[in-house]
């Protein structure tokens, strides 16, 4: 299923030089982190919603959901991916943990996906880092005023978002980028958490994909919000208004920034420049 050779423990971080296993344990020390040794784990749906439902902060959402196994075959899968790694990075070691959000504590632009790739964010632990898809993404943000840089290579290499927040709608790597009903749903949870924890200032939502469109859709209607009927339907420069506890929030819809989608013409840079520069403004971020 994957290409390259089962690599031995004790690999060096390509950035920071210092060693970890994969899939890499908790409290470790790898960048961004969010967990420790002593962070309770979810191990089934029912346990995700008690543990999200609670969550008091972004800290505790953070380091709880990056230890989640309550999915067994995204766990397997991710795993899996982590030890049978990509020849192109054989001597690296991987995340391969569910990929907490990253960017803005209290942004006012947020952008969903659908769930990070095994060997991008899987790879790297941020989301949408580490793989042609995030390339494309943060160097459209970038332009837009969004990020601080074009590039996004690994937790470490400095990068900040500029009033904006990068989510995934499903935290771990699925098997052909494809969760299952039953996984999303189970997954749900943590970014409704997420949602009320940092979406209080949020003005646009950058929805990516179909399916980033209904689980931002799902996440402001779960977390208490108001979504109009019919349901807005997703589209590449689609906008639909819904109402968060705080106001007003621009839906827009883009198409996913992968490879099939940018090497056919499906999107474009131009296209990109034109959603991404809207919701900046719209956000008021530039």
């Amino acid at each position: 299923m994957h290409s390259g050779t089962v690599n031995l423990a004790h690999l060096a971080h390509p950035r920071t030089g210092a060693l970890f296993d994969s899939p890499v344990p908790p409290g470790t020390g790898w960048p961004g982190d969010p967990a420790t040794a002593a962070t309770r784990v979810a191990s089934s749906p029912a346990q995700v919603i008690a543990m999200a439902d609670a969550a008091g902060s972004l800290a505790q959402l953070d380091a709880e959901m990056s230890v989640c196994r309550a999915c067994p075959r995204l766990v397997e899968w991710r795993e899996e991916s982590a030890l049978t790694k990509r020849r192109s990075f054989a001597d690296q070691p991987y995340w391969g943990r569910p990929v907490p959000g990253w960017g803005a504590p209290r942004p006012r632009l947020m952008i969903v996906g659908l769930a990070p790739a095994a060997n991008g964010a899987n790879r790297t632990g941020r989301v949408f880092t580490g793989d042609r898809s995030g390339d494309v993404l943060f160097a459209a943000m970038h332009r837009a005023g969004l990020a601080s840089s074009p590039n996004s290579v690994d937790a470490a290499d400095g990068l900040s978002l500029i009033g904006t927040r990068v989510v995934a709608a499903v935290r771990c790597a699925p098997p052909a980028n494809a969760p299952t009903p039953d996984e999303r749903s189970t997954c749900a949870p943590w970014l409704t958490a997420e949602w009320l924890l940092t979406g209080a200032e949020v003005r646009v939502i950058v929805a990516l994909g179909a399916f980033g469109w209904r689980s931002a859709l799902d996440m402001v209607r779960s977390g208490g919000g108001a979504v109009p009927r019919p349901q807005p339907k997703f589209g590449h420069g689609a906008a639909a208004t819904v109402r968060a506890g705080h106001g007003e929030v621009v839906l827009l819809g883009c198409y996913h920034p992968s490879q099939q989608n940018t090497f056919t013409g499906k999107l474009t840079t131009a296209m990109l420049d034109d959603v991404f520069g809207k919701a900046g403004k719209l956000a008021r971020i530039r």
